[in-house]
This record gives C-alpha cells, sequence and structure tokens, in this order.
C-alpha cells in the first residue's frame, strides 16, 4: 500500500512533468540545460551589476538602500559597497544634499509617476564634497515600494557649464566695457567731424570771400590788358601786353581751378538737372570761342543737330565743353577746332575735334589726373597747374556720363561727353548764328551801363567797351545809375552780384527796370555758390564769372543787342 508522502511525492513530479521514473530520466538533461542557462545569465548580470561604470542601486521606499554596486560606492568616495547600504534615516543625512526635503519629494513623484527619468541632483560624498549627478528611477509595479535606480557622475559637465556661463559672462562684460569704449570713441568722432565740418565751412566761406578778393583786382587787369591787346602798339609794347595777358590769363586759370576742384573735392556741387535744348547750349559757347581760335591762326567749325534735347546740368555741362574747346585752341598749332554734336540711340555724343599734336596712348588715362600737363605745341607758352581734365572728370562723374578720349600723334585728338537725349524737343536758336562774326558789330554806339562797387572794375569796363565804340555810363548802385543816366534809357545793363552795403545785383536791376522797363542785362560775379546761381537763375539774367574773358562778353553783348 502506498504510502501518504508518496501520493504528495507524485502529484509534485505529475505538475513538473515527471511522473514516472521514465519521465524524470527523460527530461532531466533539459531541465539542467535551463538551470545552466539561468545561472549563466545571473552571472552576466552579477558581472555588469559589478563592474558597470555608472552606478546602480536597488532600494526600498519605506526601509533604504538594499544593494549598490561598486561604481556607486567609489562614485560617493567609499571602497566597500556595504558601507553606502543606508537607511532612510542615513539616506536623508549622509547622501541627499537636498536633505529629507529632497528625499521626500522623490519618493512622492515615484508614487504618483512610477518614475523619475533625467533626474539632477547633487550627493555628499564620504569627505563632505559634492558630486553632481543624473539619476533615473523606477518603481517595481510589482513589489511593494522596491525602486532600481541608475547613477552618472555628471560633475565634470556642470563644471563645464559653469565655466561657460563664466566666460560668457566676462565676455559680455568685456563686450560692455568694449561698448563703452567705442561709444567714447565715437562721440570723440563725432566731435571731430564736427570740428571738421565746421573748419571746412569756415574754410568755405574763405574761400568764397578770398576768390572774391582776389577776382576782383585780376578782373580789372584783364579788362585793361584786353584793352591794350586791341589797340595799335609798337611791336616792344605789343610784346609786353602779350606776356602780361598770358601771366594774368594763367592767374585767372588758376585760380579758378584750384577754387572748382576744391568745391568738388567736398561734394560741395550738385547736378541740377533740366531739359536742355542742345542749340543753348553749343551756340554760346561757338561764338565765345571763335575769337579765341581766330586769334590763335585757327578755323573754329559747328556741326550742331537742330531740335534736339538733352537731359543735364547745363551749367555743369558747359564747363566739360568749354575745357575741351580751350584745351583744343591751345594745343593745335595749325588747322581747326570742330564742335559736333552726334546722335547716338537714345544718347547724344558731343565731341570736339583738333587738329593738334596729339596726345602718347600711355598718356590718354593719365591727363585726367590732378597736375597732369602735356608741356608741347602753344600751351608751352603758358602752362597751367594741369587740374582742367581732373576737374572734367570730376563733374563727369557727377552727371554719370561717360568721358572719352582718342588721340594719334602728330594728326590730333577728339574728346566727347555722352549724355541722355530728353523725349520733348525745346525751340533754340539757330546753328547759323554761332558763324555771326564777333566784331565791334552790333555794339558801337550802344548805350550800356556798368554797375560795380569797385571803383577800378568800372574804370576798365568802360575803356574796353568804349574802345568798341559803346557809350558807357558808369556807378556803384542804382540810385547812382538812375542820376547819372538822367532820363535815358540804357540799351543792356551790366551789373555786379555782390554791390556795398549788402545790396544785390538782382535788387539793383529789379529798382532799374521800375524806370526803365524790360532792358535786357548781364548779372558780372566772382561769387561761384550755387545760391548765387538759383538767384540769377530765378530772374532768368545771362551770367559772366569773373575775371570776364573779353571775347565772351563781346558775345554775350551782341546776342543781347541783335535782340533788342
Amino acid at each position: 500500500m502506498a504510502k501518504p508522502s508518496d501520493q504528495r511525492h507524485e502529484a509534485l513530479a505529475g505538475l513538473l512533468g515527471l511522473g514516472t521514473h521514465s519521465a524524470r530520466k527523460s527530461h532531466y538533461p533539459e531541465l539542467l540545460a535551463r538551470l545552466e542557462e539561468l545561472e549563466t545569465e545571473r552571472n552576466r548580470y552579477k558581472w555588469l551589476f559589478e563592474h558597470a561604470v555608472h552606478g546602480i542601486f536597488q532600494a526600498s521606499l519605506y526601509e533604504g538602500l538594499r544593494a549598490a554596486n561598486p561604481a556607486l560606492a567609489r562614485m560617493l568616495g567609499y571602497s566597500d559597497p556595504h558601507e553606502v547600504l543606508w537607511t532612510l534615516t542615513d539616506l536623508a543625512n549622509h547622501l541627499f544634499v537636498g536633505g529629507e526635503a529632497e528625499l521626500r519629494v522623490i519618493r512622492d513623484q515615484l508614487r504618483e509617476h512610477g518614475g523619475l527619468f533625467g533626474y539632477e541632483t547633487r550627493l555628499r560624498r564620504k569627505d563632505g564634497s559634492h558630486i553632481d549627478v543624473l539619476m533615473n528611477l523606477l518603481l517595481k509595479p510589482d513589489e511593494d515600494g522596491l525602486v532600481e535606480g541608475f547613477v552618472a557622475d555628471i560633475t565634470e559637465r556642470i563644471q563645464a557649464q559653469q565655466r561657460l556661463q563664466t566666460l560668457n559672462d566676462e565676455l559680455e562684460q568685456r563686450v560692455a566695457e568694449r561698448t563703452r569704449e567705442l561709444e567714447a570713441l565715437n562721440q570723440q568722432l563725432r566731435e571731430a567731424r564736427d570740428a571738421a565740418e565746421a573748419a571746412n565751412l569756415s574754410k568755405d566761406k574763405y574761400l568764397a570771400a578770398a576768390s572774391h578778393d582776389l577776382l576782383q583786382p585780376l578782373n580789372a587787369a584783364r579788362l585793361l590788358v584786353s584793352t591794350l591787346r586791341e589797340r595799335p602798339l609798337p611791336e616792344a609794347e605789343r610784346t609786353l601786353v602779350e606776356r602780361t595777358h598770358l601771366a594774368l590769363e594763367g592767374a585767372e586759370e588758376l585760380l579758378t581751378d584750384l577754387l572748382e576742384i576744391s568745391k568738388l573735392d567736398q561734394s560741395a556741387i550738385k547736378a541740377d538737372i533740366d531739359t536742355v535744348c542742345v542749340d543753348e547750349l553749343l551756340v554760346p559757347l561757338a561764338s565765345e570761342f571763335q575769337s579765341v581760335a581766330q586769334s590763335a591762326g585757327l578755323q573754329l567749325r559747328v556741326r550742331i543737330p537742330k531740335q534736339l534735347a538733352v537731359r543735364t546740368d547745363m551749367r555743369l555741362l558747359t564747363r566739360i565743353l568749354r575745357n575741351f574747346l580751350s584745351n583744343a585752341c591751345r594745343y593745335t598749332e595749325r588747322g581747326g577746332v570742330l564742335l559736333a554734336a552726334r546722335r547716338r540711340g537714345t544718347r547724344l555724343r558731343l565731341e570736339v575735334w583738333d587738329t593738334g599734336m596729339g596726345i602718347p596712348a600711355d598718356q590718354l588715362q593719365a591727363i585726367f589726373l590732378e597736375f597732369s600737363r602735356l608741356d608741347s605745341g602753344r600751351a608751352a607758352e603758358r602752362k597751367g597747374v594741369g587740374l582742367g581734365l581732373a576737374i572734367v572728370d570730376r563733374i563727369a562723374g557727377i552727371l554719370d556720363c561717360p568721358v572719352q578720349v582718342r588721340s594719334q600723334l602728330g594728326r590730333g585728338s577728339v574728346f566727347s561727353i555722352e549724355v541722355p537725349l530728353a523725349q520733348t524737343v525745346l525751340p533754340g536758336p539757330r546753328a547759323e548764328a554761332v558763324l555771326r562774326p564777333v566784331t565791334g558789330d552790333p555794339l558801337p554806339g550802344r548805350r550800356l551801363l556798368v554797375i560795380d562797387n569797385e571803383e577800378s572794375i568800372l574804370h576798365s569796363m568802360a575803356a574796353l567797351l568804349g574802345q568798341w565804340g559803346c557809350e558807357v555810363v558808369t556807378a556803384v548802385d542804382a540810385a547812382t545809375a538812375v542820376r547819372e543816366l538822367d532820363g535815358r534809357v540804357p540799351e543792356v545793363i551790366l551789373v555786379d552780384y555782390h554791390l556795398d552795403h549788402g545790396e544785390t545785383g538782382c535788387t539793383a536791376l529789379k529798382e532799374l527796370r521800375k524806370h526803365f522797363g524790360q532792358v535786357p542785362a548781364v548779372m558780372i560775379t566772382a561769387d561761384r555758390s550755387d545760391e548765387c546761381r538759383r538767384a540769377l537763375q530765378s530772374i532768368g539774367v545771362p551770367l559772366l564769372n569773373k575775371p570776364v574773358k573779353p571775347g565772351k562778353l563781346r558775345a554775350v553783348l551782341s546776342q543781347l543787342l541783335n535782340g533788342v
């Protein structure tokens, strides 16, 4: 009869699948293999636990640490993991820097969320120092209050962050200090700039005053010498007069160029773009340089398209063309000069041709530099300082119009500038008027009024105009002019812009026209400012700059008197 104990063993053997001896014998190798696998897995996890780089521990929410690996012990400064198996009270006192309060927060988070990941905190080491760690804590759901944790030492990372923050703070401080230094330097620069602008303004005023004071006696001398040049003189005296004329002309060009390039360098000259009739632009230039070319033994020819207009600043473009014509007459020994305009699509090319000595190819760009001169031909007799084409280059830049030059040695040169054509066509004087001779006609017998506050200029102007056959009345202001005329009406009024006692040529002309009607007038001034130019534009009076060129004066008077 079987014993009860045998029955229990059989039941357990049946539960395990080993109910009979044969069954035990057949399943034993498989069970042994399973047990060996479990042992191998346990040993592997044990090896990982003991040799892990980061700290690993197991703890109870109610009792404290149950197990810890060597890495956690070393991290906290202990040699044996058993030394860190603290109770809850010891954890609060010996491990967490935050003490009981931090431990309470950790327990609440685990109970509420079942885990705490990426939690950064500070732990206390055995020697009392602190380390920064990153914890991942997991509350095992099937075991009451059992927590498994993983701890990584992030002290170096935190220290690096702190060093980086310190460097950032230092950098911000240095930037702030540098900013304050730059602001102080900028303030100094602003003060220096203001001082420089004030000095430039003072210099501009000085140049304006100096130019007026210098050009006044120079103008008188030029007029007197021009009067002598037109008189029959012995050969020796004529030679002296011609040399004086050349010297005064050189002084005038030098002073005028220095003043103008100074204004250009200070960006004091601005373009006033308007629609300009080509005839209105070129006819006065041709009339002015006709006598210049004749006195040099040259022929001036003109080719001007009819009924064309351009968009430009007439004053600045005239300055460029006048330089081209002046150089052409100066550097040409024989032959002639051609002033021409050629249409090129939407632009008009204004050209000045000469039959002079030409320019070497290696100097075609250098001639536009300051103080560049060609010492050849007639120019050798009256050298300038080489600023003319430098002024042309700057003015062309202001107008945004290209200047070109072509030349052949021994055959001549061509200087040109292209300007945009206007859409509308303005009526202007006919080009045939250019070829009108500028002799004494129509000047003889004409009554001219000259107003200037400089007695020397009045005497010089009276001598020149009187030699041209004019009846000349001179005065220093409008009131004196009315008395001197004594009811006689002048046919042309020549008036200086700056008069005494704050009076200007504009106010004097307005007063005279109240007495004599709309008499043609010419304004003469050494003032080259934009303010003066705008004032004259508003009353529509032609302008002659001092020193006055006799040829240009004769041409302007002839045009005005032909219209009377």
